[in-house]
């Protein structure tokens, strides 16, 4: 029986623990998506994590979605995520950059006027912060199958600018809403050109995605996230059947890639996650979602029934910089303070307290 404090070796890397830190948008990049000065420290100080799946960086300029997150698309940001992969691994941790591309979910005002792309023109419903305030979503241009393969190559290139970085991987994010999500799901994607209209052609273009980019750095630095029916940034995919057979399928297709992880944001009691489990045949990543704060003891408990070979954790690792040690001694966590999750300098982003009192690293220096 795995315990969740155990080593495991999940693709390309020896990992001291089960606990993954999950991808959390903190909005503090620069203008130009280059990483704060403080996102070094940051990372830096949650290094004891099985493995860090960085904030959501978006693979091109057209891709950013939300104001001030970091992109791995110009040779400044790569310097910045160069800072942040070279504290963290002396601090002996080890990271993933998550490729993030918005789609639907953006807005040109956060992105110097940017268009914004998915695979159908549908928009999304609400508003979206920005920096003059809360806009409705822009109705999206579709793009066309001539464009394809270069969106493919625009996450190809980040991946590979992650690995020259120094960063150990990459994770795809295929879940919550955002460009891959949308291709796999009907209401967002009511594409007739064969990638859309059946379950197998909704879940090529993520299939083509993942592809290309383990062909790129090599399969075992791979990892993919998907959040099954999830509802976030208001996709909803409410046809049981239709959503299993479009997630099977995408399943089928990444199997045989032989990637580092799957990564599921999704309910351990929902079926679902047995069935993609088996199909992908590799270590698979739970986070059990926006319902509920991941607690230790669901993670253990995961770990234990063999549904997970890790836990991505997202909330507790904000407050709590060494969650691992408190976690494991079973201390009292740091709250999390609502007010400074997003934007702002240093406050609220590393300075919360360590177990032994102690706040900040060295690499707050530099």
């Amino acid at each position: 029986m795995p315990e969740l404090f155990e080593p495991v070796t999940i693709g390309k890397w020896n990992l001291p623990n089960r606990v993954f830190m999950a991808p959390m948008t903190r909005n503090r990049a620069q203008p130009d998506g280059v990483p704060n000065e403080h996102a070094a420290s940051y990372y830096q100080q949650r290094a004891t994590a099985g493995l860090i799946i960085t904030e959501g960086v978006q693979p091109s300029a057209v891709g950013q979605g939300y104001p001030n997150t970091p992109g791995l698309h110009t040779p400044a940001q790569v310097d910045g995520w160069r800072r942040i992969a070279d504290a963290v691994h002396a601090a002996d941790g080890r990271i993933v950059a998550q490729l993030m591309h918005a789609g639907r979910i953006a807005h040109p005002d956060n992105k110097h006027g940017q268009e914004t792309v998915a695979p159908s023109a549908v928009a999304a419903d609400g508003t979206m912060i920005t920096a003059t305030g809360m806009q409705p979503y822009p109705t999206p241009r579709a793009l066309t199958t001539d464009e394809l393969p270069q969106v493919v190559d625009e996450f190809r290139q980040a991946a590979r600018s992650a690995v020259d970085a120094g960063l150990d991987g990459v994770e795809l994010h295929g879940a919550n809403g955002y460009l891959l999500h949308q291709f796999l799901a009907p209401p967002t994607n009511q594409r007739t050109d064969g990638y859309g209209g059946s379950p197998a052609a909704r879940a090529r273009f993520v299939a083509e995605t993942v592809a290309a980019v383990a062909q790129e750095i090599g399969p075992e630095r791979v990892g993919l996230r998907l959040s099954p029916a999830n509802g976030a940034n208001g996709l909803i995919e409410d046809d049981p059947a239709e959503t299993a057979a479009t997630y099977r399928a995408l399943a089928d297709a990444i199997a045989p890639l032989g990637l580092a992880f799957l990564h599921l944001s999704i309910d351990p009691a929902d079926p679902l996650l047995a069935d993609l489990s088996a199909r992908f045949g590799g270590p698979v990543v739970v986070n059990t979602g926006f319902a509920s704060v991941t607690d230790r003891e669901t993670a253990q408990t995961l770990v234990r029934s063999g549904k997970a070979a890790a836990v991505a954790v997202g909330r507790p690792f904000i407050a709590n910089p060494d969650l691992v040690r408190r976690w494991r001694e079973q201390a009292l966590l740091n709250e999390v303070v609502q007010a400074t999750v997003y934007g702002g300098d240093a406050h609220g982003y590393t300075d919360y307290p360590f177990l032994d009192g102690g706040a900040g690293t060295p690499a707050d220096a530099g």
